[in-house]
């Protein structure tokens, strides 16, 4: 049997050897963790704790902060909100008088034209035939007329001679009578003509914009065509037709009645832009069984054509104004338990819930009637976390809006920079 190497005798004690300063190294560099670990413990005992947060980093002990706005008093105007529609004063369609063929157009679409300018123009020709047929005729007739009453001058000189009978006088007496009345005949005639031949040249009956051309040059018109030649809208003035609720009349009524102008303000679809500003000038008779409203018109002047036939706009009717009433921004104002409140801040930097009676609204003010006093601070933005009695932090104000005297130099000169 092969005699062990004397290396390999050895192996076994080397790896004892070196697992076990293995596991001495280890042991020293956790005891020496240890140690450093109690050290900054010791050093760090004196410090004061930190303190205590609420959930998500919010201090509840922190004022809130707020954003207010002050009660102030104004005049309120009451306006009756509707839904209505442009209608043009008048439309009117231009068509021919007479047939013939259209030799002019004078006009442009969507050209504005006043009343009597000359629109088209048709063959005048066939209406001068007529015109010369009928002064031909008139002037044979005078003729006639003349000669008859020649005759009879002379028959009436021989019946006072004895010379012819009174049948024969009187036959010629009514022979210039008839003449007469064929000359009657014959100057009406001319007048036909002439107004044939006035109604060859088309002129716009009213005022207002042109829309698109119904008919080409060169084309035959007729007077029965139902289309015509344009269509005429009046839009300076223009109305404004749109509903109110059936209660709302009596107010409204008693308002014309007295003879007073009701200021109405057109505006667009998005309550964002005043298109027109006018005047109530008329109401129905009678209430729509079926929405229970009744039909308003209004009157524009629409100098600027803002207002267009058929278009949709929203409609306030200005019915009263309240003079001197507390207002306040309706983001102010929330709904609870007891009803409408607001918050309000007072000199301590603290806040206040007040239950408030409303009135009329207009735009973003809404008049308080009961509740609040003519300066009072109202919380308009920050009322998530309040509560009454709780301390809070105005970050935000208008100008003229005075802090409260409770707050340190510091926060109102930070107050001023915001």
């Amino acid at each position: 049997m092969d005699p062990v190497p004397p290396g390999r005798r050895h192996l076994p004690f080397l790896i004892v050897t070196a697992v076990l300063l293995g596991v001495i190294a280890v042991g020293g560099f956790l005891y020496l963790m240890r140690s450093n670990q109690a050290a900054e413990t010791s050093s760090g005992s004196s410090a004061p704790a930190p303190k205590a947060k609420g959930k998500g980093g919010f201090d509840p002990n922190r004022p809130t902060p707020v954003v207010v706005d002050v009660a102030r008093k104004s005049d309120v105007n009451i306006y009756l909100n509707g839904l209505g529609s442009v209608t043009p004063l008048k439309t009117v369609t231009v068509r021919s008088r007479v047939d013939g063929e259209l030799v002019k157009l004078l006009f442009k679409e969507g050209q504005v034209v006043r009343a009597g300018e000359l629109l088209a123009e048709i063959d005048p020709r066939p209406a001068q035939v007529q015109l010369a047929t009928a002064e031909g005729q008139l002037a044979k007739d005078q003729s006639l007329l003349k000669n008859a009453q020649v005759d009879l001058e002379r028959y009436r000189v021989l019946f006072k001679q004895d010379s012819i009978a009174k049948q024969q006088l009187d036959t010629q007496d009514a022979l210039v009578h008839q003449y007469e009345a064929t000359l009657k005949v014959d100057r009406a005639a001319i007048d036909n003509a002439r107004l044939q031949l006035d109604y060859t040249r088309i002129t716009a009956p009213v005022g207002g914009r042109l829309g698109l051309r119904q008919v080409d040059l060169g084309n035959i018109v007729r007077a029965g065509d139902a289309n015509g030649l344009v269509v005429i809208t009046q839009l300076q003035p223009v109305a404004v037709l749109f509903t109110v609720p059936q209660d709302a009349m009596p107010v409204v009524m008693k308002r014309m009645q007295s003879g007073e102008k009701i200021p109405v303000e057109a505006w667009d679809r998005e309550q964002k832009a005043r298109l027109a500003q006018g005047a109530l000038a008329s109401a129905d008779n009678q209430v729509d069984p079926a929405t229970g409203t009744v039909k308003l018109k209004a009157q524009f002047t629409n100098d600027d054509y803002a207002l267009f036939p058929n278009q949709f706009v929203n409609v306030r009717m200005k019915l009263d104004t309240l003079s001197g009433v507390i207002v306040i921004p309706s983001a102010a104002v929330q709904r609870g338990a007891q009803g409408l409140f607001v918050f309000v801040v007072g000199p301590e930097k603290t806040v206040a819930q007040r239950v408030v009676k409303l009135g009329p609204t207009e735009g973003s003010r809404v008049a308080v009637t009961d509740g609040l006093r003519e300066g009072d601070l109202v919380v308009v933005d920050g009322m998530d976390r309040l509560r009454p009695g709780g301390a809070v932090e105005v970050t935000g104000a208008r100008p003229e809006i005075k802090i409260p005297e409770g707050k340190t130099k510091g926060q109102r000169r930070k107050g001023a920079e915001k």
